[in-house]
């Protein structure tokens, strides 16, 4: 246990079967005397925490990328997470988003709310749910993040697990370089003309910064929707079109006037 900051309880059972025990009264006698000794803490039904020598369980803080990326097997830290997993979020949440194939209450713990969002559709018909995510070593920990490229795609998919619009533009601007290629790609096994827009949008917005082209342009235009579709759900009253990307878009991003969350 010590060599993992956080753990389920079906990692346990491969642990002790590998080492031939199959009981699972065994397994839970375990875990009753490490919680007991408090060497481990209950973060979840089936989720525990590893108590450093030294530290005390009712006091100690854990890692919530940590407790995010064991909540199910196949847990992907994505989304406004991913942002700041990689360092670029402009600031803080206290909601962690992950994907996954299996559906999840949300939960909280130690001030922060885990929220599963399930793999869109597009990527397990086309077998390409692992697209763009990356692995990571945390305290000994195995964690998967989407990468830059790909997360840049899902915050415009899905603006409300982002956060604000400048959340999400402040964010995607501190990025100082996408595989275009890569995002390209993502972009087109979504299959979403909306969301193809709103990433042909805010990379003509980017166009210097990161060596944008015209060809990126014109490969994702072809992916645009054929009429104005809203760049928001909620439709704002002062929205103004945008004819190269079939797009109304609220005023307060074309002319940056941040303020109202979405």
């Amino acid at each position: 246990m010590e060599r993992h900051a956080v753990f389920r309880v079906d990692e346990l059972d491969r642990y002790l079967r590998d080492r031939g025990s199959c009981n699972v009264n065994t397994r839970n006698s375990l875990l009753a005397y490490h919680r007991k000794q408090g060497r481990i803490l209950n973060v979840r039904r089936g989720l525990y925490a590893t108590v450093p020598s030294g530290m005390d369980a009712a006091s100690m803080t854990v890692d919530p990328y940590l407790i995010a990326a064991r909540l199910t097997e196949d847990a992907v830290l994505a989304y406004h997470t991913a942002l700041e997993f990689h360092g670029r979020a402009y600031s803080a949440q206290w909601q962690l988003v992950y994907v996954s194939v299996g559906r999840s209450l949300p939960h909280i713990f130690q001030s922060h709310e885990f929220r599963s969002a399930p793999v869109p559709p597009p990527l397990l018909a086309k077998g390409a749910s692992m697209f763009g995510v990356t692995r990571h070593d945390r305290s000994g920990v195995a964690l998967q993040v989407t990468n830059h490229e790909r997360t840049l795609v899902d915050v415009l998919d899905r603006p409300e697990l982002s956060g604000s619009w400048e959340e999400i533009w402040r964010s995607l601007e501190s990025v100082e370089f996408f595989d275009l290629d890569q995002v390209i790609a993502y972009t087109r096994l979504l299959g979403n003309a909306t969301t193809a827009a709103k990433v042909g949008f805010f990379l003509e917005q980017q166009r210097e910064p990161l060596m944008v082209e015209e060809a990126h342009l014109d490969a994702i235009r072809e992916l645009c929707p054929r009429q104005p579709h809203y760049l928001t759900r909620s439709q704002p009253k002062r929205c103004r079109w945008v004819k190269d990307w079939n797009l109304m878009i609220p005023a307060e991003i074309l002319e940056r006037s941040w303020g109202e969350t979405l």
